[in-house]
């Protein structure tokens, strides 16, 4: 076989090496996208239940003052009625009804002074929280737009790449370049290797004699028997290279 056709495939080799790379990283890149994507999915989140709890807190303050005003209302109807008690007894179950008016009225009042620093609190997590979701999406913004211009820049030599691929492979047959392509994928970049000293380059294994003279008359495209790889030969030849065991 003509060395030509090995100096092709190796300058596929390149081409096709650099492509899947190429390829390779335009198929990562959106992952970082997809990962600040996933992060303000979660603070969103996070925002939603936060808000449903200071709604909910909201409601409970409302409900309190609710409670502190109807104790005070009837703490207030029970004490205008003091000047209308006639007996001791009716004196004191008004005291009583009194001072029970008022221990609701002054424990509704200390839970909606608790209840209101921790709505206070909550508005300043969340608001905390619209800052950070806010920065989180310019990130978004901008991380998506770097991904647009790097997959468009990669996309353009990808093409310079195809270009350079079709004026290589109309002479080489197909099934080898099927062949080629899986193991350049496969093989870390490396699809044809020399031979030297019996040995392939490609996963270092000693060749059988006879295989070594076939690889080196050239008639033929042939592949490492161990790691795939289509073999050519290079080196001085040596009496041992040639000599049939």
């Amino acid at each position: 076989m003509e060395n030509n056709v090995f100096a092709k495939l190796r300058t596929l080799q390149e081409i096709l090496s650099k492509k899947f790379e190429i390829q390779a990283e335009i198929d990562e890149l959106p992952k970082a996208l997809a990962t600040k994507n996933e992060l303000l999915s979660r603070m969103k989140q996070s925002y939603v239940e936060k808000n449903n709890n200071f709604l909910s807190v909201t409601e409970k303050i409302k409900e309190l003052n609710h409670k502190m005003n109807e104790a005070e209302r009837t703490r207030e109807k029970y004490e205008e009625q003091m000047d209308q008690i006639q007996t001791q007894r009716e004196y004191e179950a008004l005291d009583k009804e009194i001072k029970d008016a008022s221990d609701k009225e002054l424990q509704y009042r200390h839970d909606l002074q608790r209840e209101e620093a921790h709505l206070e609190d909550m508005k300043l997590s969340l608001e905390k929280d619209e800052v950070m979701i806010e920065k989180q999406e310019e990130e978004v913004k901008n991380e998506q737009l770097k991904i647009k211009s790097e997959i468009e820049e990669r996309n353009r030599v990808l093409s310079e790449l195809k270009k350079k691929e079709s004026e290589i492979t109309p002479d080489l047959d197909e099934e080898i370049l099927f062949k080629f392509e899986r193991i350049i994928k496969s093989k870390s970049g490396l699809g044809i290797v020399p031979i030297q000293d019996q040995v392939c380059t490609g996963c270092h294994m000693q060749l059988p004699p006879q295989f070594v003279n076939d690889v080196r008359t050239g008639n033929r495209i042939m592949f490492c028997p161990y790691c795939s790889r289509i073999l050519y030969y290079e080196g001085e030849e040596t009496e041992e290279e040639v000599k049939v065991g």
